[in-house]
């Protein structure tokens, strides 16, 4: 089949499909709907029910406030919080599982009413994941790839952090080879979450990246300098007792609902296999994603294929991941725009990226790890265009272009 010549510009200048802009902006009004509807129904404190996963943050910034850091890993003591802040008693609990670190951004919400809280948190959120997308993607349609990415709903109703995560995340690989102490700032900030960020330090040694890796360590141990001055070393040791508890709660009994768990670990746990198997199986993934990832940055592949790895692959090794998390993967997503955007689309790569799009947003139906699913896809698509040969044709706006180098 003959091919045509196009100059990167032309290329990057190519609109998406019509069909794909309209499911985003049907999926954009979707998301705006329901979050607005679960925000008048289950969001006020007066309204009987069960609270969101915010109330936990919250809580352990006012107990912070008051005095009372290390308390915030007291179980029994951070729901009495929880539950003066809806106003009445509710089953379970909604604990703190983060460093001493993030009790900086908790003090600082619970400065404010706790519903007004709830909304500045995500609304305040929300634009800097938009941001961080758009940046990736170059163009102005990155706001609404962002907006419509499915996992948007698991995060904004339930007040969690998917958005500030994929915002730093997001920075800190489109700042690394244009700004790299920027992103090792950035990098350092995403320590609140540590099981995310194990595959950085391969990708960053494998790729020579020595003063993201330097400024990240230092805005890592200034973060925890300043929260032990701040909260005492009582509140860090409560921190490091408190893993094993969580680890044993979440991944061996299963309290939370292992369907809920978007990895390995939570799919072989749903399945029925043992917790034997589940970390065999976890310590598998992880060790195939450490590999690609350290194979990549060593290589000449494209920067877009290293970072859409590195990103897919953070999500593939942790053991610890909910759909809220799973905002964390339009970052890969939004590299591999990037480079279909300027290169061209390779056959059946957008049929991909909605197959995995797709995963995420059925998961409210069918309670099953189907974002592991979603990040299997997305690893697939970027090891396509990691493996493929230079000067291979693609898909641009529908005939056929040669991938230019």
């Amino acid at each position: 089949m003959a091919t045509v010549e196009i100059s990167r510009e032309q290329a990057s200048a190519a609109p998406l499909a019509q069909p794909v802009v309209l499911i985003c902006f049907a999926l954009v009004v979707a998301h705006a709907v329901y979050v607005a509807a679960s925000y008048v129904d289950g969001l006020w404190p007066d309204r009987a029910g069960q609270p969101t996963d915010f109330v936990a943050v919250w809580s352990a910034g006012k107990l912070a406030l008051g005095g009372h850091a290390a308390a915030i890993y007291d179980w029994p003591a951070h729901k009495l919080v929880e539950e003066s802040a809806v106003g009445h008693a509710f089953d379970g609990y909604f604990g703190w599982h983060y460093p001493p670190t993030f009790l900086f951004v908790a003090i600082v919400l619970a400065l404010l009413p706790y519903t007004t809280a709830y909304m500045a948190w995500t609304l305040g959120t929300f634009p800097a994941y938009l941001a961080a997308i758009r940046a990736i993607v170059g163009d102005r349609i990155g706001y609404l790839l962002a907006a419509a990415f499915p996992a948007v709903l698991a995060n904004a109703v339930v007040g969690q952090n998917g958005f500030l995560t994929a915002a730093l995340l997001g920075g800190t690989l489109m700042l690394v080879e244009r700004r790299p102490v920027l992103a090792g700032v950035l990098l350092g900030l995403l320590t609140y979450k540590p099981h995310l960020g194990l595959l950085f330090p391969i990708a960053l040694i494998a790729g020579r990246h020595w003063r993201v890796f330097i400024s990240a360590a230092v805005v890592a141990v200034l973060m925890a300098a300043a929260s032990w001055l701040a909260f005492g070393s009582e509140c860090w040791q409560a921190f490091i007792s408190n893993i094993g508890h969580t680890e044993r709660v979440f991944l061996s009994e299963g309290q939370a609902d292992w369907s809920k768990l978007q990895t390995a670990f939570g799919l072989t746990r749903t399945l029925g296999g043992s917790e034997t198997l589940a970390w065999a199986a976890q310590a598998a993934v992880a060790f195939i994603a450490a590999g690609a990832v350290a194979l990549l940055w060593r290589s000449d592949a494209a920067y877009e294929i290293k970072a859409a790895a590195l990103g897919c692959g953070l999500a593939l090794a942790t053991p610890y991941l909910y759909a809220y998390d799973l905002v964390v993967l339009a970052v890969p997503l939004a590299f591999l725009f990037r480079l279909g955007r300027t290169h061209g689309f390779l056959r059946h790569e957008l049929a991909g990226v909605g197959l995995a799009c797709l995963l995420v947003l059925i998961f409210p139906f069918v309670k099953a790890p189907v974002g592991f699913g979603a990040a299997l896809v997305i690893a697939a698509l970027v090891a396509r265009r990691a493996l493929m040969p230079q000067n291979s044709e693609v898909i641009v706006s529908g005939a056929a272009q040669p991938l230019l180098p």
